[in-house]
């Protein structure tokens, strides 16, 4: 048997961040141990940890560097500060209980370090590897983490390396901001104009993508580089090229029409699911949606009670009451045959005063388009419905306060 952990540490160039195995000599861990310190690699070439020269830690400890080591100047920072680091948080480990003393002759570690090329600050390579190490085997022996933390933070999580943010739809309810613009200008006015929240969400309406072609996506990126964008492109037919399209421009959902055949809304949600993105299901003119839902065998993440713009403006021709023209069904029937994890959104002439009673039906996801960017003050039309929703998800959650108990 072994353990596995991980742990990373610090900022900058002396970030250190250390995968490691703990286990028994005579099992996986001992004959890879055994395999890495005998079949060298040019510019990996392990070492074992010392407290000093010829003071080897205990459990005996191999190091595998990560980053190439290209000349006596990477390698000093190896054989230096971070051979040190390692040694002693591994025998500190023992010290404080972590590791157990009278199993130290039985166990074997192999840690492979991260060790930036332009590191240069010695003491802060060391403090962070040594943190990093000891951390790592704390997680290692407590079979750290949890699978119901892995499942809690999978889609909130950030990675500090990456530069940007993927925004996952895990606390429901959110704003759609429907584009549906013909106008690259107004788009961008409009973008720049709403509130930076993690609660709204950008749809690339059809009549933007109709215009500008798919890699409108792309140039809505540049603008909120964070932002989950939607692209609107009411796939009927050939779903799995649209799909990858619009993954390919960033989108992080996709709309299809739910007027298509069953095999085609299928191809494209399974394409999507392929992807990483997320599937909608509009289903703006389908007849018994909930018959045709309970058809499919692969269910989109999201399914989008919408609204008949043209038959909306037909009855305010006519002077009729237009709270007759939402129906949004039995939402909960609805999210019953999707499944855990599945959402219901809602569109199609919204207004604050109605945020509450859809919110209170089951819909998760509000989707506006006129009456926000065809405001005069679309941030303030964009917090007339915020104001109905909880603060963002991660609004009160502390930098650090992400990771084990206390």
């Amino acid at each position: 048997m072994y353990n596995i952990g991980e742990a990373l540490i610090g900022n900058g160039n002396e970030i250190a961040h250390v995968d490691l195995i703990i286990g028994s000599k005579d099992g996986p861990a001992g004959a890879a141990f055994a395999n890495n310190l005998t079949q060298l690699s040019i510019g990996h070439t392990p070492l074992l940890s010392v407290i000093r020269p010829n003071l080897l830690t205990k459990p005996t400890t191999l190091i595998v560097p990560k980053v190439t080591v290209r000349d006596l100047k990477d390698a000093d920072k190896i054989f230096g500060p971070a051979q040190t680091a390692v040694g002693r948080a591994v025998a500190d480990a023992v010290s404080e209980g972590i590791i157990s003393k009278d199993q130290i002759e039985n166990l074997v570690i192999i840690a492979s370090i991260f060790i930036h090329p332009e590191a240069e600050d010695f003491r802060k390579i060391y403090q962070y590897n040594y943190g990093a190490t000891k951390l790592a085997l704390k997680r290692a022996l407590e079979n750290y983490p949890s699978i119901d933390k892995v499942l809690a933070e999978k889609d909130r999580g950030t990675h500090p390396i990456m530069g940007f943010r993927v925004v996952r739809l895990w606390n429901p309810p959110y704003l759609q901001v429907a584009l549906d613009l013909d106008n690259m200008d107004e788009m961008e006015r409009i973008i720049k104009s709403l509130p930076d929240r993690e609660r709204i969400l950008l749809e690339a309406g059809t009549p933007l993508v109709k215009k500008f072609g798919v890699s409108i996506v792309g140039k809505i990126r540049e603008l909120r580089k964070d932002a989950f964008i939607i692209a609107d492109l009411k796939t009927l037919d050939v779903g799995r090229i649209e799909v990858k399209m619009a993954a390919d421009e960033t989108a992080d959902a996709v709309a299809i029409s739910g007027l298509g055949t069953v095999e085609s809304i299928e191809k494209a949600v399974h394409e999507a699911s392929k992807q990483g993105i997320y599937s909608i299901l509009d289903m703006m003119n389908v007849e018994n949606f909930v018959e045709k839902l309970a058809e499919l065998r692969y269910k989109p993440d999201i399914v989008l009670l919408h609204r008949n713009v043209d038959l909306e403006t037909l009855k305010a021709e006519r002077g009729e009451e237009q709270s007759e023209v939402t129906e949004w069904g039995n939402i909960n029937q609805i999210k019953d045959i999707l499944g855990d994890g599945k959402q219901v959104a809602v569109a199609g002439g919204i207004t604050p005063q109605k945020v509450e009673e859809a919110l209170e039906s089951g819909a998760d996801i509000i989707v506006v388009g006129r009456y926000i960017i065809g405001s005069r003050d679309v941030r303030r039309a964009a917090e007339d419905f915020l104001e109905h929703m909880p603060q963002d998800p991660d609004t009160m959650r502390l930098a650090l306060d992400e990771d084990e108990s206390i």
